[in-house]
């Protein structure tokens, strides 16, 4: 199941959240998987994307925005035959997983969680989310800083700053928090 499977938002707002997994088969082909790894990275290099990140070279996630990448990426790694497993997934309206489980009440509000979904791990945190916000609404911040202070902690490489400074933009205009 990709990482990418809990990831919030609707078909207006997720336009840009275009996620493509590699992933090596233990005991089938992680034993020349560096070689591999490394010309599916300098292939992805060509493209535009967002984010490229991994925690080894067993899985490398890139983040696209633009639809028309992908396919052109995707491509290139059909010729280049690397025998390595390729995911493209998305946000989708139609969610094909059994849910979210357990203290539904401890969730932060939706617009919160368009942003801390986004990495697979969910290695954002609500509170990172809000004190980012917080941040950028006092100046502190710039909206591309803001989006690329909360992609720090994902591991994953699947969180999509440019998703989240969209997201962040919006949100300063109609977010309030009390302070007091």
């Amino acid at each position: 199941m990709p990482h990418a499977v809990h990831c919030q938002g609707t078909k207006g707002n997720s336009a840009q959240a275009l996620v493509k997994f590699t992933v090596t088969a233990q005991g089938f082909n992680e034993q020349d998987s560096k070689q591999a790894s490394s010309e599916l990275l300098r292939i992805l290099s060509k493209y535009r994307t967002s984010m490229i990140g991994g925690i080894d070279n067993d899985t490398i996630q890139a983040d696209f925005t633009d639809k028309e990448e992908v396919v052109k990426a995707v491509k290139e790694l059909k010729v280049a035959n690397l025998g390595i497993a390729v995911t493209v997934t998305g946000v989708d309206e139609q969610e094909y997983s059994v849910g979210v489980r357990g203290k539904l009440s401890k969730l932060p509000e939706a617009e919160i969680l368009e942003i801390t979904t986004m990495c697979g791990h969910g290695m954002v945190s609500q509170h990172l989310a809000r004190q980012t916000l917080l941040d950028m609404k006092r100046g502190i911040l710039s909206p591309r800083q803001a989006a690329e202070h909360l992609a720090t902690p994902c591991i994953c490489g699947v969180f999509n700053p440019k998703r989240a400074q969209r997201l962040l933009e919006e949100l300063t205009e109609i977010w309030y928090y009390d302070e007091f």
